[in-house]
């Protein structure tokens, strides 16, 4: 079994060094940090977590094309992974084209744009040179590529092409239709790439009072369920026209507590939440599933330090044995 967790780049510089240092402590093989747009910069949040890690791998989850041109996310990988000695991972994705409009950017052929992304960062890594077109300085490996994928082509792509791939699980048993679309990529991939790490990402919030739980995880739904694809939404038995009253709460009104209160059941089914009987018995069906990889997302609880230590202290050694 393997374990990570994934961070957002929306907490105090201080505080990931804080939490990068409990997530070793725990256990943890990876961890990983987001590089949403108006938010804090991943890249120097992953170094400031090198500086009091030693272990565990480092991985910013996701950059995208659009906003980022693939020779720089090389340059960024290259050196985050000079910086932290062989630990870092690099996720790449399409990113959220409701984000992207944000900064007046139309996201066309994602598809092909991530495949074509990953071949020419990978080139780059490798020090292969087109003309004018290559890395001035050595890298120290080809950097490990997980693709942040949810819908039924992305996950091909990531089956087929990538190293690893980071799906959300909206609701976490989501699984199994993911690992299906998955392996049809793995069945035409080619034996030169290691074996694909299926990480299976899921919003987790975790508190020793089930009622604290319930909050961090209505407040991230409230801001991400608007930008969720039609693959998830009909899983979960919801349209995108659901969380309209929610979006416009909290964007337009920006009333974070409306906002909360309309989230309903349906809603809250995308994460994992409440105390540790009943999140350790919902992450050991993932394992019965055939889950290798568990991914735990914010919010984490209300007290995210804490849930990283009960995580480390309770959770990962039941889920080991």
């Amino acid at each position: 079994m393997r374990f990570s967790l994934r961070l957002n780049n929306d907490l105090s510089l201080g505080r990931y060094r804080e939490l990068a240092a409990a997530a070793e402590r725990a256990g943890f093989d990876q961890l990983w940090v987001s590089h949403d747009l108006f938010l804090r910069s991943a890249p120097v949040l992953v170094s400031a977590m090198a500086a009091v890690t030693r272990r565990i791998s480092l991985g910013i989850g996701i950059f995208n094309p659009y906003t980022q041109n693939p020779a720089e996310i090389a340059m960024t990988a290259a050196t985050l992974d000079e910086l932290t000695g062989g630990r870092f991972v690099l996720g790449l994705g399409a990113g959220a084209a409701d984000f992207l409009e944000w900064v007046g950017i139309e996201q066309h052929r994602p598809l092909a744009t991530v495949a074509e992304a990953m071949a020419g960062i990978r080139s780059l890594l490798a020090g292969e040179r087109r003309g004018e077109r290559y890395l001035r300085f050595a890298a120290r490996r080809v950097t490990p590529i997980y693709l942040g994928a949810m819908g039924p082509r992305m996950l091909e792509l990531a089956g087929r092409e990538a190293d690893g791939v980071l799906p959300l699980l909206f609701p976490p048993e989501h699984l199994d239709t993911v690992r299906a679309l998955v392996e049809r990529g793995v069945a035409e991939r080619s034996s030169e790439l290691p074996e694909l790490d299926l990480a299976a990402c899921i919003w987790l919030s975790l508190a020793q009072d089930a009622r604290a739980a319930r909050r961090p995880l209505a407040e991230k739904i409230a801001y991400y369920g608007h930008s969720l694809g039609p693959l998830i939404l009909e899983r979960l038995g919801l349209e995108r026209a659901d969380f309209e009253p929610v979006h416009r709460a909290l964007h337009r009104d920006r009333d974070l507590d409306r906002a909360v209160s309309l989230v309903d059941e349906r809603m809250l089914a995308m994460g994992i939440w409440g105390d540790l009987p009943v999140v350790v018995s919902r992450l050991e069906a993932l394992i019965r599933a055939g889950a290798r990889h568990l991914s735990f997302g914010p919010p984490l609880g209300p007290d995210p330090l804490r849930a990283i230590e009960l995580l480390g202290a309770e959770v990962l050694p039941a889920l080991r044995r």
